[in-house]
């Protein structure tokens, strides 16, 4: 059996029921998702799933089969759901991909197989319905594009001032303070101006009016920029007796201020006196006391640079020993990465190893091939419940660069032959040399169920019909298998039988090897 590989890219889910335009078989059901099996793989409990959905169910380590609890057939190991266990059921998906199917969009009158459905239809069909990644809603596939560039209310939009990134719902907002956004002057009637560099020209421009620099001191006049000049050369001695008040005032404080600690004239007799002791004093006590307070400042201020400049330098060095770690971690997730990646292609390279050498420890190069499968009962009940109805053998060899082939095995029968029947099939498969041989296949093909008591082997043979299919050159894995539905009577396999001992059976291959 072919192991799973949980390293390679995921599929998807299972195809839904309504594609199929014929009532679905349960064979063809995955047991996680009920819905049509994709690309099938059967766990060695003989249930099929998805190859999607066996990888979720044994993402986390081995799970109980629960198609087997509600059938009432758990038995471990054998219910225990394990990649390393579970094998691709290329018979089932060739049978379904022949299934007929058909579009489950409204309005879409596409008919086809499974097979055409999933290469050709699947993920293409006009009328499908999709959602938008960005607003959520739902739109048909055709109407993305048009959806995208003028109707989603959540796309996303370059501010054609500016360059920056913003939703459709806030770029009427970003205009309002786009620092490149043009404005008109109101007053000289320029336009195209950036909003950073309004307030410049409003300074500059020679139309813009602004009060007087004097209407500190009570000028009322609003003035255009080119002509304050001209306002303030003719309005020299207005200005001049708004400012007299304010110097007046000015002077005042400071006769105020220093007649504290200078000789004042006694308005009573005309003469001068000198200031108080108390205030004299007072005066180099107060300028004492400042001088202390600012040198103590000044030490603080000190301080507090050379703290803030220790600071600095050990966040550099910080920052430094930051950027270096970080080139560190960066190094290491790139050999990660490049580790993660040589290990994925090593167990590519195992699996095919692996299936290489299963495939030589059963080969044979002489056109000869004895098949012992064992376990016969339980085999026969999962093909009478549907859920291994056919297996296949390992591959044979004509020669050892002559055909391949292997031989296709229904324990419950198929067609003219199922319930009835054991039915066996002879399949031509596609070899690394088949460029070199004649084709159409026409060997002489011989099956056989060999009696274990070696008396009377049960025992079909064909000659191939060359105008078939199903013996010209392959141009895919396998091609359709042909043989005999109707190769051994199942009443001859009953308890006693001579052709099933110890809960085996032996069936044999012989091909005519004349003429190669």
């Amino acid at each position: 059996m072919d192991r799973i590989s949980l390293d390679c890219p995921t599929s998807l889910p299972g195809i839904p029921l309504s594609v199929l335009s014929v009532p679905m078989e349960n064979k063809y059901k995955c047991q996680q998702c009920l819905q049509v099996l994709r690309k099938p793989v059967q766990a060695q409990c003989g249930h099929r799933f998805c190859v999607h959905c066996f990888k979720l169910l044994t993402s986390s380590g081995p799970k109980p089969c629960e198609a087997c609890r509600q059938e009432e057939i758990y038995e471990e190991p054998i219910s225990i759901l394990n990649s390393s266990e579970a094998f691709p059921d290329n018979a089932a998906g060739r049978e379904i991909a022949s299934l007929p199917a058909k579009c489950l969009n409204q309005g879409c009158n596409w008919t086809g197989s499974i097979k055409d459905y999933e290469a050709q239809h699947e993920g293409r069909c006009e009328f499908e319905h999709i959602q938008c990644e960005a607003c959520q809603l739902f739109i048909l596939r055709t109407e993305k594009d048009r959806h995208n560039e003028r109707e989603c209310e959540a796309r996303s939009l370059n501010c054609k001032y500016c360059k920056m990134t913003f939703n459709f719902k806030e770029i009427k907002a970003h205009d309002e303070i786009c620092l490149k956004f043009p404005l008109q002057c109101k007053d000289c009637g320029k336009k195209k101006i950036p909003r950073e560099k309004f307030n410049d020209h409003s300074k500059s421009c020679a139309k813009s009016k602004s009060a007087c620099p004097f209407s500190e001191v009570g000028c009322k006049s609003v003035i255009e920029n080119g002509k304050l000049g001209d306002h303030e050369h003719s309005s020299t001695m207005e200005h001049l007796r708004l400012l007299l008040p304010m110097v007046l005032s000015v002077a005042r404080m400071r006769t105020e201020v220093s007649s504290s600690g200078e000789w004042q004239e006694d308005s009573g007799l005309g003469l001068y006196r000198a200031p108080e002791e108390g205030a004299t004093a007072a005066a180099p006590s107060k300028s004492v006391d400042l001088d202390k307070k600012v040198n103590a400042l000044e030490n603080i201020v000190c301080v507090l640079n050379r703290e803030v400049e220790r600071s600095s330098v050990t966040m550099e060095a910080f920052s430094h020993q930051h950027r270096l770690d970080q080139e560190k971690i960066d190094n290491l997730s790139n050999k990660v990465r490049q580790l993660e990646r040589t290990l994925t292609v090593r167990d590519l390279q195992l699996s095919e190893t692996e299936q290489l050498v299963r495939e030589l420890q059963f080969c044979t190069y002489d056109g000869i091939f004895v098949w012992k499968i064992s376990d016969f009962s339980r085999r026969r009940q999962d093909a009478v419940g549907g859920r291994t109805p056919a297996m296949f053998s390992p591959a044979f060899y004509s020669s050892k660069y002559g055909y391949k082939m292997c031989l296709r095995l229904y324990l419950n029968g198929d067609g003219t032959g199922r319930g009835t029947h054991l039915s066996l099939f002879f399949v031509v498969m596609r070899g690394k040399y088949d460029a070199l041989l004649k084709w159409p296949f026409s060997q002489k093909v011989t099956l056989m169920l060999l009696d274990q008591n070696n008396r009377e082997h049960i025992i079909d043979a064909f000659r191939p019909d060359v105008s078939s299919t199903s013996f010209q050159r392959p141009i895919s894995e396998m091609n359709i298998a042909s043989g005999c539905p109707l190769f051994c009577p199942l009443a001859k396999l009953a308890s006693k039988s001579p052709y099933l001992r110890d809960d085996t059976i032996f069936i044999k291959a012989i091909v005519d090897l004349t003429g190669l």
